[in-house]
């Protein structure tokens, strides 16, 4: 039969060592995605002092690359609903390591021409957007990778746990790039930075060579085909044998808005935009809380003990949180984590300045009660879309939290500018959305982490 023939040739059967490998190219991918991603925002300093920006242009240009990144982050989705999943990792993470090297570039033009080099120079950090979307894809081909060999309710528990170990790749690769700058900057400064970060990533796309294709793609991928020839029966047959639901054929971004999906998109979206506003605020301008007279008035002779608390803290919080979502569900296990975030940081906040123990151990919850969910709502995008959208909803709900990251930056800002302390500023615009976040989540439709979904 020429169906039976098609679908054993062009759906890949994936056997448990395709997953493994699979899952640690992925954690190599995203670490080094990431790695190229922070590279920048640790080294604008350097960047801004060697080409005379002000603090206030650097920001600026920070921002507007904030603005690409999400941008990028958002159109990728439905490009890999189309080519699918492998081809999308390896796109991803060729695009970190072409935005890498180009910057390099990029910042010697902006020294050299001004206003054009910096335009160029925005351009190149947006398409670092493609490292930042890695983890969104990665939810996507692993969610439908695990479906394959973890369909037991034994197995299917640790898919969160397994897959948390993967988002881990986050505190790895920040610690990675503090540590290339450390010591490749007196060698050769920004530049050679830049220019190292190149090569891991470019191995990484190599190594997607032998990434199989998710069967789920592959499978609607295929029924597509046989629709568009005119082979109604055998699509649907196929469809049918393999579970794919071939109702709704319209482009992933309009699909992603409308029946199931549209929940997901608009829920899941919403929570994670507001989480980032507290990502935001404790996260990224953390230091500048902990250490500002108005704030908690620490003092700090070194950001680097921030940043190891945050990445261990990061890290623990990932692996916890994919644990209790295989347990008691990653809708719950979001909801709770972000409350009792919300919780901390206003422990912290409110906590008597001076109190180095005090404040230091409630800030290190706040992050890992912040950070840590993101494991499971990752995989919880994955669990929450159908095959023909599940790309798609994943990267606009990624590119979300991009927005979330621009809108915390606006608001502080501004609560700043208007004699707000720093304590008032992240209570509004950093306590009150992620306790807002861990609310709106519970609108997301649950899933039993014990099922596998493989439509």
């Amino acid at each position: 039969m020429e169906r039976t023939d098609r679908v054993t040739t062009q759906i890949p059967r994936v056997t448990v060592r395709d997953v493994k490998l699979a899952t640690w190219i992925c954690f190599f991918a995203w670490t080094f995605a990431v790695y190229d991603f922070v590279l920048f925002g640790n080294l604008l300093p350097k960047l801004a002092a060697e080409l005379g920006w002000t603090s206030a242009k650097a920001t600026g240009i920070n921002t507007w690359v904030t603005v690409g990144t999400a941008l990028v982050a958002f159109g990728i989705g439905p490009i890999v609903d189309k080519v699918g999943r492998r081809k999308g990792i390896i796109v991803a993470v060729a695009g970190a390591a072409v935005a890498s090297g180009m910057t390099a570039l990029a910042g010697w033009v902006a020294g050299v021409v001004g206003g054009l080099g910096i335009v160029l120079l925005i351009l190149v950090r947006s398409m670092a957007g493609l490292g930042y979307a890695e983890q969104a894809i990665n939810a996507t081909y692993l969610n439908e990778m695990f479906a394959q060999t973890h369909v037991d309710p034994a197995k299917a528990r640790r898919r969160g746990l397994i897959y948390s170990l993967v988002q881990s790749g986050w505190p790895v690769g920040s610690v990675l790039a503090a540590a290339s700058i450390y010591v490749l900057f007196p060698i050769g400064g920004w530049t050679l930075c830049f220019i190292v970060a190149v090569f891991p990533a470019l191995f990484i796309a190599f190594a997607g060579r032998y990434l199989k294709e998710s069967p789920q793609f592959a499978a609607r991928h295929l029924a597509e085909q046989l629709l568009a020839e005119g082979r109604t029966e055998e699509a649907h047959a196929l469809a049918t044998e393999v579970g794919v639901d071939l109702t709704d054929r319209s482009l992933p971004l309009a699909s992603a808005f409308k029946g199931e999906s549209l929940r997901s998109t608009v829920v899941i979206g919403s929570a994670f935009l507001l989480s980032w506003l507290g990502v935001l605020a404790f996260a990224i301008l953390g230091t500048s809380l902990l250490t500002a007279a108005n704030g908690k008035g620490l003092a700090f002779n070194s950001a680097l003990g921030i940043l190891a608390i945050s990445n261990a803290t990061a890290f623990a919080g990932y692996v916890f949180h994919g644990w209790l979502g295989d347990r008691i569900g990653r809708r719950n296990t979001i909801a709770i984590g972000w409350m009792l975030s919300g919780a901390s940081f206003s422990g912290m906040l409110l906590a008597p300045n001076g109190n180095f123990g005090v404040i230091i151990a409630l800030y290190s919850a706040g992050l890992f009660f912040l950070i840590g969910p993101y494991a499971a709502l990752l995989f919880f995008n994955g669990e929450s879309f159908p095959v023909h959208t599940r790309a798609t909803g994943g990267s606009i709900i990624n590119a979300a939290g991009q927005i979330g990251a621009i809108l915390g930056g606006v608001f502080i800002t501004l609560a700043l500018n208007r004699n707000w302390t720093w304590i008032h500023a992240t209570f509004v615009w950093g306590v009150l959305p992620i306790f807002a976040s861990g609310l709106i989540i519970l609108g997301a439709r649950n899933v039993n982490p014990h099922k596998v979904r493989l439509d």
